[in-house]
């Protein structure tokens, strides 16, 4: 019987898929790229269409952009390792940065140019109808590519591929406003053509624009929106067993999102306790958000935000097993100690294992050699025998 695989196995298994998915639909969408490109570009040239030449050249970009994307992909689907512990997805969003600033640089240069054209007015070259054919082929071909590519970013939560899509998507756009200017151009508005090629511009700059803003508030680590945040915080605190929660944040990594948070809980409960209370919360925010890969809770027993910082100069376990051991002796055998730190103070439990008949471990002896202290909070003793605590 084959051993099921473990979920390091299955995690390298899907990191596996996933590249091979993307690479496969990246490298149809490159081919595709190349072949509109040298048909728009070869026919811009040949039939006096300068929308179609830009066209032509928006699609070329689009097959720097595929090769940007292999790279990118194959980086950000490594395992996490030493160095990156959460991971390579950053690399990905990097990509697209690089991916947005091209189209930006791109889309500005052929605006100057052909709003030069334009402005001069030197335009008496009229496209002829061979740029209605190529300009029906890339609209139907890039449409077909986009739909394509966002259904496999959509299915392997890729920013990247997703993005590559809407490129993709806007060199339906451009083929189309080339289908109408050219048109307007045959009919006589000669003008129109060299005004396409501007919009068609005007279009790779807006989308590498999106790109690189959506990229740079994800570097420096922009949280989820306040709705997102909202509802994450609600479930925490219909969570059974939380109080309050007083501080939730939030970034992504590509897809992926990663939260901290803080859960007020009661202070008398046990550290296990406080840790099951914390992984039904995670539960219920990875049911509600599937992109959640990391959640990091603390447990709080109090909400020390709002009143003042918990302070680290109270003593620890040892130092007051030693004071105690000092004013009163040692703990009895079979016996335990409980520290409750709040509101800066220390205040103790003490379970005895049996009555202590020199009545040396009492509240109020407790209280009389160690109020002197600034840490001192409270003392109570449990005695085994006992139903009720001495106070």
């Amino acid at each position: 019987m084959q051993k099921p695989a473990s979920p390091a196995q299955r995690h390298r298994q899907n990191l596996a898929m996933e590249m091979k998915a993307a690479s496969r639909v990246t490298i149809i969408g490159m081919i595709l790229d190349a072949f509109l490109g040298i048909i728009k570009v070869i026919g811009g040239a040949l039939f006096h269409s300068q929308a179609l030449l830009v066209d032509g050249i928006h699609s070329f970009t689009d097959v720097a952009s595929d090769l940007v994307v292999l790279g990118a992909m194959k980086l950000s689907r490594q395992e996490p390792d030493e160095n990156h512990p959460y991971g390579h997805q950053r690399i990905e969003t990097f990509g697209t940065l690089v991916l947005g600033s091209i189209l930006i640089a791109v889309g500005a240069a052929l605006a100057w140019e052909n709003t030069l054209r334009l402005v001069e007015g030197h335009i008496d070259t009229i496209p002829e109808w061979p740029v209605l054919v190529a300009a029906g082929i890339s609209v139907a071909c890039k449409e077909w590519i986009f739909r394509y590519t966002r259904h496999i970013g959509q299915a392997i939560r890729s920013d990247l591929i997703i993005a590559n899509a809407w490129h993709s998507r806007t060199d339906a756009f451009s083929s189309a406003v080339v289908l109408v200017s050219t048109v307007g151009a045959m009919l006589g508005l000669v003008w129109l053509d060299v005004l396409a090629a501007v919009v068609i511009a005007a279009i790779i700059i807006h989308i590498g624009w999106k790109f690189t803003w959506d990229s740079v508030q994800e570097l420096v680590d922009t949280g989820l929106s306040a709705d997102d945040t909202k509802m994450l915080i609600n479930i925490a605190r219909n969570t059974d067993g939380v109080l309050n929660v007083h501080e939730l944040r939030s970034r992504r990594m590509g897809q992926d999102i990663l939260l901290d948070i803080h859960l007020v809980v009661r202070p008398e409960i046990s550290v296990s306790e406080g840790h099951q209370i914390g992984m039904q919360v995670v539960a219920g925010m990875r049911n509600s958000l599937e992109n959640i890969i990391d959640i990091n809770f603390h447990i709080d027993a109090e909400n020390d935000e709002d009143q003042y910082p918990t302070t680290e100069k109270l003593p620890s376990r040892a130092e007051v097993t030693s004071i105690i051991a000092e004013h009163l002796g040692e703990i009895p055998q079979r016996s335990r100690l409980r520290l409750h730190y709040l509101r800066n103070k220390l205040h103790l439990e003490i379970f005895l294992g049996e009555p202590c008949p020199e009545t040396v471990f009492t509240p109020d002896n407790i209280r009389r050699h160690l109020e002197g202290y600034p840490w001192f909070g409270s003392a109570r003793v449990w005695v085994a025998s006992d139903a009720a605590p001495e106070r």
